[in-house]
């Protein structure tokens, strides 16, 4: 065991950390991202440790320590990224919990491998976690975790967090290992999810497709066989909000949004897309409102400008490769059928940003898109709010988890093309005071339930769930 044990442990895919160059040698850098920074706030005052991989294929680096946090590497194989990351994860779980937005496929050296690194941050966190200590494991990834570590630690309170909508049932039951992946998630002691329905669909599955032998569920409760009783609930994961308004308010990023809207030759109207570049965020749908609203005549290329940020995402599956390609074409001809001389209807910017860039670009918009097919929260439409108090329009899906907090959004279903135009009408037409109105409520929502208050209240549905003595 080593010296070392610590009251909280988090496991995740990946670390909170990526390896940069600095001066002319190797350094750990904080990752961007909410969850980073709700993990600060919550080991502030404790002995934590967080497992994940660094993102490098390969033997692990020794573990660390950063920001006053003790990091253990966990090693990766080239055939491990392929079968367990790329395959198992991506190319089976993420398109069954997307509504099969493209076909899932399903290999069983896949599944092997998903099993095999379960394991390995099982055993690894059993070695970490102080006695009577708490384990938090995060995502989709990890689903079989729970069940290995309450196999070899039954001392310690297991949480298990889901990033990612929770399919219906009768996508879930398409899953050759749907048994697995309940039993492994029925050994936390919490389970929490982005929306209430996503833990009614969990709870669902279990009941249908275990059966009364194997669970009973009552309410928010499944119990097990052998008496153990998991809650599956909805705790709606935010964003560092103050951190945002803060930021957005500084002078550098007030005059960099200005030099954007400059550069853009100063339009009427500043649209604004900002995703990573997956099918389920639906940027082919929001092209194609567009689109057609240019050739229509009722988008004015002069007066309306649109950016579309698409952050590169797991470029080496067919699936991203084709969505790059689709978005690409869909942006030249856009540009080529509407855009006057030297200023582009469309901005195309295939690469990832500072916070601070990030930022300016919110501030410079008056319009966010975010138009997913199917999204667990997205937090993007947090942090746009975020960075408006009385100003800017969001259209936000319906398929996101935000649209069940950020009701006063336009929203939209992006399936539908006639009405989502007419959405991004309306928010560009808006009276100021309409906007102002929705805005002002939204920017309430996000500052009262941030990133903070998200993960104190799962730590604490953690610690009072129901356990057997």
């Amino acid at each position: 065991m080593p010296r070392d044990r610590f009251d909280l442990v988090i496991a995740a895919n990946r670390l909170p950390v990526d390896r940069a160059r600095e001066g002319g040698r190797s350094v750990w850098r904080r990752s961007p991202g909410g969850l980073v920074t709700a993990m600060e706030s919550v080991m502030s005052d404790r002995d934590g440790a967080w497992i994940g991989w660094s993102g490098v294929a390969g033997r692990a680096p020794a573990p660390f320590e950063q920001d006053g946090m003790h990091l253990h590497p966990i090693a990766l194989s080239a055939d491990e990224i392929r079968d367990y990351y790329e395959g198992f994860s991506n190319g089976s779980l993420w398109p069954i919990y997307h509504d099969v937005i493209v076909p899932a496929t399903f290999k069983r050296r896949w599944q092997a491998a998903y099993e095999q690194v379960n394991q390995r941050f099982a055993e690894i966190a059993a070695e970490l976690a102080a006695d009577g200590g708490t384990v938090w494991v995060h995502d989709y990834q990890l689903q079989q975790v729970p069940r290995l570590l309450r196999e070899l630690r039954p001392d310690v309170r297991i949480g298990w967090f889901n990033h990612i909508p929770f399919p219906p049932v009768e996508l879930f039951m398409q899953l050759p290992a749907r048994d697995g992946l309940l039993r492994g998630l029925l050994g936390a002691d919490f389970l929490g999810f982005q929306r209430l329905a996503d833990a009614q669909n969990f709870r669902r599955a279990c009941r249908q497709l275990l059966g009364d032998e194997q669970v009973t569920v009552r309410g928010d409760v499944v119990r097990t066989a052998d008496g153990h009783e998991c809650r599956a609930a909805a705790v709606p994961i935010s964003i560092d909000t103050r951190g945002m308004v803060e930021l957005a308010a500084t002078p550098a990023v007030q005059e960099r949004a200005a030099e954007i809207r400059a550069q853009l030759g100063d339009p009427e109207h500043l649209l604004l897309g900002v995703d990573r570049l997956d099918y389920t965020k639906g940027i082919r749908h929001r092209l194609k409102a567009l689109e057609e609203l240019h050739r229509e005549g009722r988008l004015d290329a002069d007066r309306t400008k649109f950016i579309q940020v698409a952050t590169p995402s797991r470029e080496r599956l067919e699936a991203y490769q084709q969505i790059r390609d689709d978005v690409e074409r869909t942006v030249s001809r856009i540009n080529g059928d509407h855009s006057p001389i030297g200023a582009p209807t469309v901005t195309y910017l295939h690469r990832s940003f500072p916070r601070e860039e990030m930022a300016a670009m919110f501030v410079a918009a008056d319009v966010m898109l975010v138009t997913p097919l199917r999204d667990g929260m997205n937090l993007v439409a947090k942090e746009y709010v975020a960075a408006h108090d009385d100003s800017g329009a969001l259209v936000l899906s319906e398929f996101t988890g935000a649209a069940t907090e950020l009701k006063q959004a336009f929203l939209c279903n992006p399936h539908d093309i006639a009405r989502t135009k007419q959405t991004i009408l309306r928010a560009i037409d808006a009276e100021p005071r309409e906007r102002a109105r929705r805005m002002r409520a939204m920017h309430r929502q996000v500052l009262r339930h941030d990133v903070q208050h998200w993960a104190e209240q799962f730590l604490t549905d953690l610690a009072t769930a129901p356990r057997q003595p």
